[in-house]
């Protein structure tokens, strides 16, 4: 059965700013008290999505949350009004403040992870939101996020959900950020190859600097969710010395589409048994597995997590080619340019790059692929998704013209406490439930 890679962007919210809260994501803090433009920040992403959709990519849009979360401050023993709360938190809590004030949700590689129906045993597209649990500002999505998908991927007929899992360590999980498909055409069965960062029950090395976020434990129980078969399942850890230099997703190392894994030299272990697993799983399917590793000695580690190379997307061109989305900070590296140069030139699978401008995204620590979740869908479960979250020239229109009526182009740390933030905020997001048909996704709004 033929279907599409449906890409969902997520769209930058409001409250865009630089908090540096990302321990671990060496974009995010090194670029900690920086004034942001969340202006720009969602026009750049807008620009992103009208270009792939205007390039034949099915491409989608996934809306920003409330922010900021005054329901989170409510429960943390914050009382009054919703100035007031804001005004409590700012004075005797900033840090938390900031926390309930981030955008992150716009990077949607971690808002959930997808399995399409071609791989499911009831033949339905499965979402299990991630639980994101390894840091805080992030880990109060998954209502909101559950709210906004379901709202898009409504019938039950086609689409299952799932809740978060539990918020412990033991189940630490980041979504598609650490989630792989390999097939022949997107229609096709595939193999899901879950990538990890440790094994919570132990019995392997873990990193020793920043912590891995994503554990087996929650990937297998996802698997499980989504009604997988285990020959059709490839768990892999993720290398603990990249994590330990930035890679805090595998998505900042690697990352696949159709039957290719693009990928650096460093960024798995036990690396050679797990491909021959995927290569042999593959086979059943008469598909051949295309690994491309990028060497070190042409891209090292620091470039690729400096650069976001791997943080980009591989589409398949009408002509089955594919293309690779980067930002304009892999254009600016000589090496890393150098090495895409001889790749499109090389004969392979990947011929041409598309280059974006996403510094905004960049500064706090995500690139094209961490703004996007892909959804493999087929004919009819497209025409059963909601049609006003799907880019066309209509939609980009408004949505244009939403950012610029209600997005503010300065913002710091020190604005979070401006309680005129929320009233924007709920305003503007109000507006876009109607632009989107989404319903009442948001808390205010119930």
């Amino acid at each position: 059965m033929s279907a599409y890679e449906v890409n969902f962007d997520g769209l930058v919210g409001l409250t865009h700013n630089y908090a540096g809260l990302s321990f671990g994501n060496v974009a995010s803090t090194s670029n900690k008290n920086a004034v942001a433009n969340p202006k720009l920040a969602a026009l750049q992403g807008l620009a992103k999505m009208k270009n792939l959709a205007d390039s034949g990519f099915k491409q989608g849009v996934l809306p920003p949350q409330e922010r900021p979360c005054v329901h989170t401050l409510r429960t943390l023993g914050f009382t009054g009004t919703d100035a007031e709360v804001i005004a409590q938190a700012a004075k005797k809590a900033p840090q938390l403040l900031a926390n309930v004030s981030s955008a992150s949700s716009m990077w949607v590689a971690n808002a959930a992870t997808v399995s399409p129906s071609a791989d499911t045993a009831d033949g339905k597209v499965h979402f299990t939101v991630a639980n994101l649990n390894n840091k805080f500002h992030r880990s109060i999505e998954e209502q909101t996020t559950s709210n906004a998908l379901k709202a898009i991927f409504a019938d039950n007929k086609h689409f299952a959900h799932h809740a978060a899992l539990p918020q412990q360590m033991l189940f630490g999980d980041e979504g598609a950020a650490n989630h792989n498909r390999l097939c022949r055409s997107y229609g096709d069965k595939g193999v899901e190859v879950f990538v990890y960062g440790r094994q919570a029950f132990g019995g392997q090395v873990e990193p020793k600097v920043f912590p891995a976020r994503q554990t087996r434990e929650a990937s297998e129980a996802v698997a499980r969710l989504h009604q997988l078969d285990e020959s059709q399942t490839v768990f892999l850890q993720q290398n603990p010395d990249v994590i330990d230099q930035g890679v805090f997703h595998n998505d900042v190392i690697a990352v696949s589409n159709g039957p290719v894994l693009f990928h650096h030299q460093e960024a798995f272990i036990n690396q050679a048994p797990v491909f021959d697993e995927i290569r042999r799983k593959l086979g059943q399917f008469d598909c051949e597995f295309t690994p491309i590793q990028v060497p070190t000695n042409k891209v090292s580690v620091q470039d690729a997590v400096g650069t976001y190379l791997f943080n980009s997307q591989l589409l398949t061109k009408a002509d089955g080619s594919m293309v690779i989305v980067v930002p304009e900070e892999s254009r600016k590296n000589e090496r890393v340019w150098t090495y895409l140069t001889e790749l499109t030139q090389s004969g392979g699978p990947i011929n041409e790059v598309k280059v974006f401008d996403l510094r905004e995204s960049m500064c706090n620590g995500g690139g094209p692929a961490c703004l996007r979740l892909r959804v493999v869908l087929t004919e009819q479960e497209l025409n059963a998704a909601n049609p006003n979250a799907l880019m066309n020239d209509a939609l980009y229109g408004s949505l244009t013209q939403w950012v610029n009526k209600h997005y503010r182009d300065r913002l710091t740390e020190a604005d979070l406490a401006d309680p005129q933030l929320l009233i924007e905020n709920r305003t503007a997001l109000d507006e876009l439930t109607q632009i989107m048909n989404l319903g009442s996704i948001y808390p205010f709004q119930r």
